[in-house]
Formats: C-alpha cells, structure tokens, sequence
C-alpha cells in the first residue's frame, strides 16, 4: 500500500468506503490510547506487515520473465562504455 495514496478502500468488514487519511487518523487517535508495552507490539507488527508486503513486491518483480538477467547484463556494462550527458548535450 502507498502511503501517499488518498484513494478510498473498502472495509470487508462493513463495506464501507474509508480514505487512508481517515485510515491514518483513526490510528493516531488509537496510538494515544496504548500504553508503551503495547506500542511495542504495534510496533512489531506493522514491521512484519510491511516486511510481508516488501516480501510480496519482491516475488513479483522476480517473477518477470528475463529481469534478473537483464539486470546483471546491464550491471555487467563497464562505466567506461557511458558518456556523460553534458557532452552529450551542452544546450541542457
């Protein structure tokens, strides 16, 4: 999920359509609430959501057909074999 994305999503649960933004303030409002313990294990969680969704993001640019071995060729290119854009262009 981006987090800059205000698009609505909707909750399975009621149906209902909720901004992110209003996602994000429901949740600061929550935070006040728990104790530090607890922020602890929020803390915990949203770090193994994000790494799940990181996980997730990974496995589907590897499953692109040829990427990782276009990649090591393109890693593979000497610096030397590119020019700089400033002698390439000078009216930039």
């Amino acid at each position: 999920m981006n987090p800059t994305d205000n698009s609505p999503i909707e909750d399975t649960g009621s149906a209902a359509l909720v901004s992110v933004k209003e996602l994000q303030h429901q949740l600061n409002d929550l935070l006040e609430q728990l104790s530090p313990e607890r922020l602890r294990v929020l803390v915990d969680f949203a770090a193994y959501l994000a790494n799940a969704e990181s996980e997730a993001a990974t496995k589907e640019i590897l499953a692109i057909p040829g990427l990782l071995e276009r990649v090591q060729q393109s890693q593979a290119i000497q610096k030397t074999d590119y020019k700089s854009w400033r002698t390439l262009r000078s009216d930039i």
